[in-house]
C-alpha cells in the first residue's frame, strides 16, 4: 500500500516538472544553437538612431558615396592659365639711341628731340632773314650751301622772304643710328606756317599771306661721337609737301 502512494508521488512530480519545462519553452523560445544567447536583430549602437524600413541609419554615410578622404580635387575646367608677357622687344629707334647713347653716356634722347625743336625754329627765322652766321652755326657744309644759294638767289632779285611760324603741329625723333662712330638722328617735323615772297616794290611774288599752310620737314642731325664737340649739326632736309 506505502508502495503505490510513492509511486503516484513520482509520477506527480515528473509531470509538474514536464509542465515547467513546456512553459519555459514558451517563454524563451527554441534556440538552434543551444547555449548560446539569441542575436539582438538592433546592435547596441544602432539603438536612438532614426532608421529606414530596412533598419539602417538614415544619417549613416552611403557606402556607395566616397568620403572626403578618398574625394580626388579635380582642376577647374573653366580656369585659363595665365598668359605670360613675353618681354617686348626694342624696336630700331630704340636700338639706335641705345647705340648712340653707348658711345656717349651723356646722350638723352627726349633733350635731344627738345633741341631739334629748337635748331629748326632758328633755322627757320635764320634763313628768312638771311642770317648766315646762325645757319653756318647750325648746318652741315652742304646743306649750308644749299640754304646759302637760295639766299643769294633772292637777293639777287631784290625779293624778300616773310615767315611765320604759327605754331609746331609735331616734332618727334622716326630714326636713329650709328656709322663709323657718328651717330644720325632723324626727326619729323609738323609745323603750320605762312610763307610770302614780295618783290622789292612789296609786290607777292610767291605764297599767300592769308593762307596757313602745314608743312612736313624730315631733318638729319648728325655728330661725331668720338669727338669733344657736343654739338649736332643738321646734314640733310627734305620736305614731303
Amino acid at each position: 500500500m506505502g508502495e503505490s502512494f510513492q509511486f503516484i508521488d513520482i509520477i506527480l512530480f515528473a509531470m509538474i516538472a514536464a509542465f515547467l519545462i513546456l512553459r519555459l519553452r514558451n517563454v524563451l523560445g527554441r534556440h538552434k544553437d543551444l547555449g548560446r544567447p539569441q542575436n539582438d536583430p538592433f546592435p547596441p549602437d544602432a539603438r536612438g538612431k532614426d532608421t529606414d524600413a530596412r533598419g539602417q541609419d538614415k544619417n549613416a554615410p552611403d557606402p556607395h558615396t566616397p568620403g572626403d578622404d578618398n574625394v580626388v580635387q579635380l582642376s577647374d575646367q573653366n580656369h585659363e592659365p595665365q598668359a605670360v608677357e613675353e618681354p617686348v622687344a626694342a624696336s630700331p629707334l630704340d636700338a639706335g639711341f641705345a647705340e648712340i647713347k653707348a658711345i656717349d653716356g651723356a646722350f638723352d634722347a627726349p633733350e635731344f628731340v627738345a633741341g631739334a625743336r629748337s635748331a629748326f625754329e632758328m633755322v627757320v627765322e635764320a634763313f628768312a632773314k638771311g642770317d648766315r652766321d646762325t645757319l653756318q652755326a647750325l648746318l652741315n657744309e652742304e646743306v649750308y650751301g644749299n640754304f646759302i644759294a637760295a639766299i643769294d638767289t633772292r637777293e639777287a632779285n631784290n625779293e624778300t622772304l616773310e615767315n611765320t611760324l604759327i605754331r609746331l603741329v609735331s616734332n618727334e625723333a622716326i630714326e636713329a643710328y650709328v656709322e663709323n662712330d657718328t651717330g644720325f638722328v632723324t626727326v619729323k617735323i609738323i609745323s603750320e606756317q605762312v610763307n610770302v615772297t614780295r618783290s622789292a616794290d612789296g609786290e607777292v611774288v610767291d605764297g599767300n599771306a592769308n593762307q596757313i599752310s602745314e608743312i612736313t620737314d624730315i631733318w638729319t642731325f648728325a655728330r661725331d661721337l668720338s669727338a669733344r664737340n657736343p654739338n649736332w649739326g643738321l646734314v640733310a632736309t627734305r620736305s614731303l609737301d
